[in-house]
């Protein structure tokens, strides 16, 4: 389907992708912090902080990966605008009016409570 987009909308695409994957792998990553910041302050073990670890390289860091790397990227993009991972004002008209119908799929889920924006 992404043959059908024209050069510059196809790069646009990859461009907001890359931007959201980065944004939500940070997001998972300050989660990870977190348990390193216990891990410093005694809250848990170091078997305790690798586990963590472990889930985050086999949970959202692989399931991330796998979405910007395998996933349909104008889903991926459309649903990154939606839920604000990436700012609409980012978009261009020209790649808005060819995902439109993936956006708006989104913002019905959205607007029915299926899918949340972004929590920083």
């Amino acid at each position: 389907m992404i043959n059908n987009y024209s050069k510059k909308v196809k790069r646009e695409l990859r461009e907001l992708a890359a931007q959201a994957y980065e944004k939500e792998l940070a997001l998972e990553l300050k989660k990870l912090e977190k348990s390193f910041a216990e891990w410093r302050n005694g809250s848990i073990s170091s078997g305790e902080l690798s586990h963590c670890v472990h889930r985050h390289e086999t949970g959202a860091s692989k399931s991330l990966y796998k979405k910007y790397n395998y996933g349909d990227i104008h889903l991926n993009v459309a649903y990154a605008i939606v839920t604000g991972i990436v700012d609409e004002q980012a978009a261009s008209e020209d790649l808005k009016k060819a995902i439109a119908s993936f956006i708006n799929y989104y913002q019905v889920a959205k607007d029915d409570g299926d899918i949340k924006a972004l929590e920083h």
